[in-house]
């Protein structure tokens, strides 16, 4: 082979390399890209994660809590897209909570996601009258059942010092009055109350069309439908087509001790007994 015959080779096969290299990209990019619209579809469509900031719904979910909530069961809306991405014109396949579901919606004032439970619906009047709820003139049944036990971490604390117990066997803890309530449709669920406060006497009113009533289970430590919606505060009367879906599983929960450099606290942190746990 002369030299401007083995030139011409050696310049065919750098050309193919680098043919191939781009091939090689590009198909890695075509993966990426079909990854990524099959997570954003799945997130919109199907479920998608939320995490519990806050000790508004203790004693069913705890600050810490990564939980997963179905996208279907309410219809869709932009608020099922992210960053609520104006592309679905209103609310299609549109259906209605049930009294006693966990939701996630958008505040109606500030778009932050919130959870709260569903407790009157349009066309019920609801009251509160010393902390018992008064559904279409009834009192909802409130039992009362033995105390909550809560471990003191990183993220839970006690609401307040009278409930913090120190117990050698369990270390430090918060005690809670639980009761437990039950809705007209059979719905029950636990609730805790430390006492009488100025948000547990509620005067009646009656839910328009198209809104929901929503408490949280943590009654003297939620902001709900009791107040009025403020930024970062109350949310009043929530409409149905702020609903971004309904909450299902925790798939992860953390008591917050870990740390980033220390691997093995990702493990010893996490509540092994809450993580698989139905809604």
């Amino acid at each position: 082979m002369d030299v401007k015959t083995k030139s011409m080779a050696d310049h065919n096969v750098t050309e193919n390399k680098v043919e191939k290299d781009e091939e090689s990209w590009l198909s890695f990019a075509s993966l990426m890209l079909k990854l990524v619209i099959l997570v954003l579809v799945f997130r919109s469509f199907v479920f998608s994660p939320f995490s519990i900031p806050s000790e508004s719904m203790l004693p069913r979910l705890w600050n810490g809590d990564y939980i997963l909530a179905a996208k279907w069961p309410y219809g869709y809306s932009d608020y099922s897209l992210p960053f609520s991405a104006p592309l679905i014109p209103g609310r299609i396949f549109a259906g209605a909570p049930e009294r006693g579901d966990l939701v996630i919606f958008k505040h109606p004032i500030d778009q932050s996601d919130y959870i709260k439970r569903v407790i009157g619906l349009p066309g019920d009047e609801i009251a509160v009258r010393g902390g018992q709820i008064v559904l279409n003139g009834e009192f909802v049944p409130k039992e009362e059942i033995d105390d909550f036990i809560l471990p003191v971490s990183t993220n839970l604390g006690c609401a307040n010092a009278r409930y913090r117990v120190q117990d050698n066997s369990e270390g430090t803890t918060c005690e809670y009055p639980r009761f437990r309530e039950t809705l007209p449709n059979g719905v029950n669920f636990e609730v805790l109350d430390y006492g009488l406060t100025q948000a547990d006497n509620f005067e009646p009113i009656t839910v328009p069309e198209g809104q929901m009533f929503v408490l949280g289970d943590n009654r003297d430590n939620s902001q709900d439908s009791r107040y009025p919606a403020m930024a970062g505060a109350g949310v009043g009367l929530v409409p149905q087509e702020n609903l971004v879906g309904r909450a299902t599983i925790i798939m992860w929960s953390t008591d917050g001790d870990a740390e980033w450099l220390k691997p093995w606290t990702w493990f010893t942190s996490a509540r092994w007994d809450r993580i698989g746990t139905t809604l």
